[in-house]
């Protein structure tokens, strides 16, 4: 009794299969385009151009062969290259961004709310997994946010005098992005 349960039950699971498809597959890709009044797919954000008016230019971004202007305060300068420099990779999930530093310049401590980033020193590039990373700065979020965090939660914070804390806020009211 219990042989024939085992080979109906063997003969059930090689004689059941299922197949399933989608009638209307994803594009390959969707090249961006930047008109709010378009009617058509709406990927990631951005309209997507007709896949048949797809150019090679899409795909192409040459600034990243371009030194940045490194005179600033932090003595360096990001050329990114993105969703909005590039229209071609809308859909593939992907940015780069191009580091310049000035002898001791330096991209200060920062996060990415929507990306992991991988960068290549050698070469000064950053790659990350999004098409739009965003990107927060540690020193500004905390010592220039608006409205203000306390000086008081600050100061316990940090573990340093008030004044100090004064002293850095001060410095972090001008825009470094």
């Amino acid at each position: 009794m219990t042989s024939h349960i085992l080979v109906a039950l063997a003969l059930l699971a090689f004689a059941s299969f299922a197949l399933a498809s989608d009638p209307n597959p994803l594009q390959d890709f969707c090249v961006a385009l930047n008109d709010t009044k378009l009617d058509g797919v709406f990927v990631n954000g951005k309209f997507c151009k007709d896949p048949k008016l797809a150019t090679a230019e899409d795909f192409f971004f040459s600034g990243l062969n371009i030194p940045g202007n490194t005179s600033n305060q932090l003595g360096s300068v990001v050329t990114f290259a993105n969703v909005a420099q590039i229209p071609g990779p809308n859909t593939f999930g992907v940015s780069l961004v191009r580091l310049d530093y000035a002898p001791n310049g330096l991209i200060p401590p920062h996060t990415h709310p929507r990306a992991s980033e991988i960068l290549t020193k050698a070469v000064a590039f950053a790659g990350l997994s999004s098409q739009n990373p965003g990107v927060i700065t540690i020193a500004n979020s905390v010592l220039g946010s608006n409205p203000p965090i306390s000086d008081y939660v600050l100061a316990i914070a940090l573990q340093v005098d008030k004044k100090v804390v004064d002293y850095l806020q001060a410095e972090f009211k001008m825009d470094i992005n």
